[in-house]
């Protein structure tokens, strides 16, 4: 069972995509095709477009808040990318990945050695 987990965790590392954040912090974004994208409740997710983040939010959110909803539409219409993160239970923790998430960026030249 070991070798099976072990297994899945390298299959995710594989097609996560690097991202530095406002704060400098590093993120492995879980890539997920944009065509078959769909929320999940206790996810946290980023949309973006060429590189640029339009938004960042929760299955929450854009059921609870209209202007939130309206964001979440204008941003899948436009997004050429999504991408999965683990969201904290911590409701403080959770808004500052978003805000640091907001101003996020692919990292470049990044290297394994």
């Amino acid at each position: 069972m070991a070798v099976a987990e072990r297994f899945e965790e390298l299959q995710a590392a594989a097609q996560a995509t690097n991202w530095r954040g406002r704060s400098g912090r590093l993120y492995a974004l879980e890539l997920l095709p944009v065509d078959q994208f769909s929320l999940a409740d206790g996810e946290l997710y980023l949309l973006a477009a060429a590189h640029r983040v339009l938004w960042v939010g929760t299955l929450d959110e854009i059921v609870a808040e209209a202007l939130a909803r309206s964001q979440f539409r204008l941003a899948l219409g436009a997004a050429d990318s999504a991408f999965r993160v683990a969201a904290p239970t911590n409701e403080i923790e959770r808004m500052t990945l978003v805000w640091d998430l907001e101003g996020a960026e692919p990292a470049t030249g990044l290297s394994l050695a």
